[in-house]
């Protein structure tokens, strides 16, 4: 998979880059060091036909910060997918980042194997990299949390749909919800895709964000 590395700090960069170029199935195409230039380089490799997979990308940059350019890469037909990395304890802007269509975000103190596990599985789809985490940064910005009107697209979903939306949207992952529903966990995969088609969504982070502004799961207190 090819990846391009995004944040404003040097070291950072090289850090990273000697972490993913360790790796045989991870390819390092390029960095940058705001989100104007990230869309520029990811618009120019498309051009040449070599697309980038996924962008693992800081939130608080100068020009064009992380939250802004995952917005517009997310806009892109066949656009990467982006992974975020925030510190989370002073960074909120990173619920923000879900909400403009980050596949899934990472402490930047995660360990190297966590980080490629990370990547890895936002490359292939599975866009909640830690459930649990997920969960933790929703209740974290419950207060902050405006809820809108119900989805009407909320209305195709069969009940066991809904039901794995919900088990979703609580943080389970797909081995978790399969023991609660007492099901094989390819058949939850079955179902998280028929909802992601219904939905028009790119990713089960998104069906998370789209469970609580809708009204469908309630913040916490």
């Amino acid at each position: 998979m090819r990846v391009l590395i995004v944040d404003d700090q040097p070291l950072v960069r090289t850090g990273l880059e000697m972490i993913l170029s360790s790796q045989p199935d991870i390819e390092v195409a390029g960095s940058a060091g705001d989100g104007a230039a990230a869309i520029s380089q990811v618009s120019e490799f498309a051009r040449r036909g070599e697309p980038i997979d996924v962008v693992v990308m800081d939130i608080r940059m100068p020009i064009l910060d992380g939250v802004s350019a995952t917005r517009q890469l997310a806009e892109l037909p066949d656009g990467p997918k982006v992974l975020v990395l925030t510190t989370f304890d002073t960074d909120e802007d990173a619920f923000a980042a879900l909400q403009a269509g980050a596949s899934g975000f990472l402490l930047k103190n995660a360990p190297p194997e966590e980080l490629l596990g990370a990547i890895r599985a936002v490359a292939a789809g599975d866009a909640v990299v830690a459930p649990r985490v997920t969960r933790k940064l929703l209740d974290h910005f419950a207060g902050r949390f405006v809820v809108a009107t119900a989805d009407p697209r909320l209305a195709t979903l069969t009940e066991r749909e809904r039901e794995v939306v919900l088990l979703v949207a609580q943080g389970l992952s797909n081995a978790e919800i399969a023991a609660k529903l007492v099901v094989a966990e390819a058949t939850v995969k079955t179902h998280i895709g028929r909802v992601l088609t219904k939905l028009g969504l790119r990713d089960r982070t998104q069906i998370v964000v789209l469970a609580y502004e809708s009204g469908l799961v309630r913040p916490p207190a």
